[in-house]
């Protein structure tokens, strides 16, 4: 308890915003966290779009601080989100907020996670999508299934929903995660590095979130490609399945998480 304490009290957190050919949305969506939020990290993960342009300028005068680190060929999420990880390290911060340039994630919910962690500061702290009626249902009604094994993966650790992007994380640990493993560096990282974090026992809280799908004409990108990503997703818990089973016999053994029946509820 006393070294939970003191993490907390030298506990330092950022947004991290990863970022491919997001087109105006970028723009919009860092606007809209340093609003809420002085340290702000975004990665641009190769994109070719232009959405990056001038992007600094957001921080004129605000007395934000932000960085932007561009990446010179797209790598995938996975890996923007460690670039970005390291070099928030690096300058003594210990936990990330990660969220989608995409406009999906709400901004004005970025301090309820910061609350939560601060409170918890061992624990990884989950955003659960709370969809819109105008959500498409093919998106919604599938996560259930990568939900149900990365649930079955650990033990029924306590994930609500394993690929919602909007998420805290405590650094170290996942930093941690990263090095045991080559992969979790494109569309599978949400859903590998929450299972990979169970496994060590890493407490998690469920975060009720709203999230919104954006029309079209709303300018709302999804770099989702569902036969590509779908057969991503199959391999990934393939895997983790043969690492579940491998270490069954110390998941049955281990205590379960502390915050398994105290997830919070949308007004907390």
């Amino acid at each position: 308890m006393k070294l939970f304490m003191s993490f907390a009290h030298r506990m330092k957190s950022c947004v991290l915003i990863p970022s491919y050919n997001s087109g105006p949305l970028l723009r919009k969506t860092v606007a809209g966290v340093l609003d809420v939020w002085d340290d702000v990290f975004v990665v641009v993960d190769g994109s070719t779009d232009g959405s990056d342009e001038n992007i600094e300028d957001l921080a004129d005068g605000s007395g934000a601080r932000l960085r932007v680190h561009r990446m010179p060929e797209n790598r995938g999420k996975g890996s923007a989100v460690l670039l970005g990880i390291t070099l928030a390290g690096e300058e003594g911060f210990t936990h990330a907020l990660a969220m989608d340039a995409d406009g999906q994630h709400p901004p004005d919910h970025i301090t309820r996670f910061m609350e939560t962690g601060k409170a918890h500061p061992e624990a990884l702290v989950l955003g659960t999508p709370v969809f819109e009626a105008s959500a498409p249902s093919l998106r919604v009604q599938g996560r259930k299934i990568s939900n149900w094994w990365a649930n079955f993966e650990t033990c029924w650790w306590g994930i609500h929903d394993s690929l919602f992007g909007m998420r805290l994380y405590p650094i170290e640990p996942l930093k941690k995660v990263f090095s045991e493993t080559f992969f979790a560096r494109r569309f599978d990282f949400d859903p590998e590095v929450a299972v990979r974090l169970c496994w060590k026992s890493t407490p998690v809280i469920n975060l009720p979130t709203p999230v919104k799908y954006l029309s079209t004409a709303e300018g709302g990108i999804s770099q989702f490609r569902y036969l590509r990503d779908n057969a991503l997703l199959t391999s990934m818990h393939i895997r983790l399945v043969v690492g579940f089973l491998l270490r069954l016999p110390i998941l049955l053994l281990r205590r379960k998480n502390p915050y398994k029946n105290h997830d919070l509820a949308p007004n907390d």
